[in-house]
């Protein structure tokens, strides 16, 4: 019973997460996947986050998939890395596109399955980037036009009696039509023929 135990704690312990069925061809995918493999997990997270193709953004929600089965398997987040991260073709979607003389041309809407396999490291790598973003709560428009207009009248003590006053809006005349009659239509048919 020794023995097994010796060995299971020596066998490296991965998180793995996998995405099926993507409708993006396994040679775009690749091209982004090429770029964050054998990376830590918080550089491999900004650069799908800046990163300008289309796959990029169902990448990094499968590496954040792989990080929360990472967490529930208690494996250190600092310490993870992409070990392995792989694009296979998935089935292609056959359709076809009418052409002339009643001839039909082909088109294979192909897809992909990725697999991303993390392991923890020997060391704690430190991020270099911030890949969390705090969302601050904005105040209600109302509350801040409110409180923005007495910082402006502090001071001055008609203010609050101008706020209290009902307003009435003054409207501005109306322009009268020009009685010159040039309108559209005479400045269209004034113009010299070439």
């Amino acid at each position: 019973m020794a023995k097994k135990e010796t060995e299971q704690k020596n066998i490296p312990s991965v998180a793995i997460a996998v995405l099926r069925y993507l409708r993006i061809a396994p040679r775009k995918v690749r091209s982004v996947v090429n770029v964050i493999k054998k990376l830590p997990i918080g550089e491999a997270e900004a650069q799908l986050m800046l990163h300008s193709r289309r796959a990029a953004k169902p990448i990094l929600k499968l590496l954040r998939s792989a990080i929360a089965n990472a967490k529930a398997k208690k494996m250190e987040v600092s310490k993870l890395f992409i070990s392995d991260i792989r694009v296979d073709q998935a089935p292609m979607l056959k359709r076809w596109i009418p052409r002339a003389q009643g001839r039909a041309t082909p088109i294979h809407k192909q897809t992909s399955h990725i697999i991303i396999v993390l392991k923890e490291g020997e060391k704690v790598v430190q991020s270099r980037f911030i890949t969390e973003v705090k969302k601050v709560k904005k105040p209600k428009k109302e509350a801040a036009r409110k409180h923005e207009h007495e910082r402006e009248h502090e001071h001055e003590p008609e203010a609050e009696e101008k706020m209290k006053a009902p307003k009435t809006e003054k409207k501005p005349p109306k322009k009268e039509a020009k009685a010159s009659g040039k309108g559209f239509v005479q400045r269209i048919f004034r113009r010299k023929s070439i």
